[in-house]
Order: structure tokens, then sequence, then C-alpha cells
């Protein structure tokens, strides 16, 4: 059969390959190897090529809320670890390969700064990343429509004399 979903997480099942949305918004795939499609309409094809471009993306917002998340979790540690320390004990802060002397206030207001844009980064990655799956989803919905007949009726088109049942 040329698709199939299930109800825990989308699916769409081409020959050899698949594409598959998770719940929580990771991304996997079988496919991205030229030549397999040869076989789908083109319009499906062209869908199928935005699916995989849509995971790429996921895959990168994925990477980078990650590191922003590490980020936030290592300033929130260094925050937390200055409240431990006495405001005139001497400081240093790391500048590219040097150590450089730093005051208590300054390295505080400078982590909290940090904090509070790490916060706003993650943030923005994590409606960027809904958005991206929302899309993914609504292409994936029009990919399977495309297959089941819905928008491939034409010659060598995927219809019910193609095979499907």
């Amino acid at each position: 059969m040329p698709s199939t979903a299930t109800s825990s997480e989308t699916e769409i099942r081409l020959t050899d390959g698949r594409i598959r949305i998770g719940k929580r918004g990771f991304f996997t795939t079988g496919l991205a190897r030229p030549g397999m499609q040869g076989n789908l309409p083109p319009e499906a094809q062209e869908k199928l090529e935005e699916l995989q471009d849509l995971q790429e993306k996921a895959q990168q917002v994925a990477a980078q809320k990650q590191q922003a998340e590490t980020q936030l979790q290592e300033s929130e540690t260094a925050l937390d670890a200055l409240d431990d320390i006495e405001g005139d004990t001497t400081m240093y802060r790391k500048v590219g390969e040097l150590l450089v002397e730093t005051d208590y206030g300054e390295a505080k207001d400078d982590l909290e700064e940090k904090v509070d844009s790490l916060e706003v980064r993650v943030e923005t990655l994590e409606k960027q990343e809904e958005r991206v799956q929302e899309q993914f989803e609504d292409l994936q919905t029009e990919l399977q429509d495309m297959l089941a007949g819905g928008g491939a009726g034409g010659p060598g088109g995927m219809g019910p004399g193609a095979g499907g049942d």
C-alpha cells in the first residue's frame, strides 16, 4: 500500500522508505535517496521534497533549541553559584584565551542578562518548532490525500486502478 496512518503518530509509507512525525515533533525518515520517488506523480514528488526540507529545518531548530537550553542551564547554574560567593571575592572571566579580573556586580549583571536573553531565545525556538511541525503536518495531510487519490487522478495517478485498495 502506498500510504498508511496510525493514531499515535502520522506516517506516510512510500515503497522502501517513510517519513514519520511523532507526538513531540521529532522527525525521522528513510527517504531522501534520489530515484526512489520515480513512480510518484510530479505533484507528490514536490510535496515529498517539501516534507524533507521541513524535516531538515525541524532538525536544525531542535539542535539550536537544545544548544540554547544547555547554555541557559549553565548560565543559571553559574548565577546560582554567585549567590554563594561573597561580593568582595576576586573573580575572573574568560575572554578568549585570557582570564580577566572582573567585579562581582558586573559578573552578576552580565549573567542575569544572558539568562534573560537565553530564555527569550528558547521560547522563540519553541514557537518556531511548533510552526514547522504544523507546516509538516499540513503538508503531510496534503500528500496523503494526494496519494489516496484526492489530487492524483490523472494518467499514472494513484487512483483506484493503481493497486490501491
